[in-house]
């Protein structure tokens, strides 16, 4: 293995750190609110970065995911990229890749997903063909998308315009313009075949992952920039030893969630097999992004309760992350199942 960057990553991962690092600042953030930054994301558009992912690979996302994660940058990067991008051109028939993939890459075509079993509600309506029917409570991104990716029943994926569905909206922990999504006999067409349901879940699982490793790295650096600066009793809070013992669990932590992501994306960029891997990572993006988001939170002391601080921006989004993953219990279990099934060799 081998998760040295290429050339074309790092330019990209780069060129998404000056975007993100410019535009997604705090006072932006803020005058935002709950929604998404469209200029922001017209800016990643024109800059080529959603369409760099096809060459650039998973791995390549996931460095990209990691700025936003930074930043907590408010646009369909993660989703629009995986449910779109990289499913239709790993699933697409040539058709559905030439004319959704130029929009998807220029921005004006975004995608997002309704793929977690946990949440999902929709179903193929039986004798009508192509139709779908039912309700996911919850999509992430929803409110920005013109394309959704549903899974009914028997884990088929279809593609749905957000214009023939009922799309409510959502408030959610994060800032995520999310929405319910409510099918009634809704047209769709069908994406890929019998894989591609647990093919675009792993990438998922692997992409969100890669984003929550950005947000513990912003949480921590925030967390070490004030526990150098706040002093009490006339030292700097970082020469506590409890401080300390308490940021290097919450890097180590970080740490596993990257090198986790980077595994599983390598793996599905090499056609290995990646979906227990994809497990594992999600895992450590849940339990441990937990636990790197209430430490960044507590390290602020009486400042990490103020709702208006930039960290705790990182501590919504960490536990949102962590929903959206799935309970870790519940991932663990279904990471043994497949290990006992033999799938992987995790």
């Amino acid at each position: 293995m081998d998760f040295t960057p290429t050339e074309e990553q790092t330019a990209a991962r780069d060129l998404a750190a000056r975007i993100f690092g410019d535009l997604s600042t705090h006072e932006r953030l803020t005058a935002v609110g709950t929604g998404s930054d469209e200029e922001l994301w017209k800016a990643l558009c024109a800059a080529g970065l959603p369409a760099a992912v096809e060459d650039i690979g998973l791995l390549g996302l996931v460095l990209l995911l990691e700025e936003q994660g930074r930043t907590t940058a408010q646009v369909p990067f993660a989703a629009s990229c995986v449910h779109g991008l990289l499913a239709v051109s790993a699933h697409g028939s040539a058709e559905q890749r030439e004319r959704l993939l130029p929009g998807i890459a220029d921005g004006s075509v975004v995608m997002t997903g309704a793929l977690h079993d946990t949440a999902l509600r929709a179903a193929v309506r039986a004798g009508v063909p192509g139709g779908l029917s039912g309700v996911v409570p919850v999509v992430p991104w929803l409110r920005d998308a013109t394309h959704v990716l549903v899974a009914d029943e028997e884990q088929r994926l279809w593609l749905v315009r957000t214009a023939d569905a009922c799309c409510e909206p959502v408030e959610s922990t994060a800032p995520w313009s999310a929405g319910r999504l409510t099918l009634d006999a809704a047209p769709a067409e069908q994406l890929g075949g019998a894989d591609a349901y647990d093919d675009v879940l792993a990438t998922a699982r692997t992409a969100f992952a890669g984003l929550q490793a950005g947000v513990c790295a912003g949480s921590v650096a925030r967390a070490v920039a004030y526990t150098n600066t706040r002093e009490q009793f006339g030292q700097p809070l970082a020469a506590k030893q409890g401080v300390q013992l308490r940021a290097a669990d919450a890097h180590m932590d970080t740490e596993a969630i990257r090198v986790t992501a980077y595994e599983a994306a390598w793996r599905r960029d090499e056609g290995l097999d990646h979906a227990a891997h994809a497990l594992t990572t999600a895992w450590w993006a849940s339990e441990a992004g937990h636990r790197v988001v209430h430490a960044g939170q507590h390290l602020h002391g009486g400042m990490g309760a103020d709702l208006e601080h930039p960290v705790h921006r990182h501590f919504l989004w960490g536990r949102q992350l962590e929903a959206y993953l799935g309970c870790g219990s519940e991932l663990l279990q279904e990471l043994g199942e497949s290990i006992v099934r033999g799938e992987g060799d995790a």
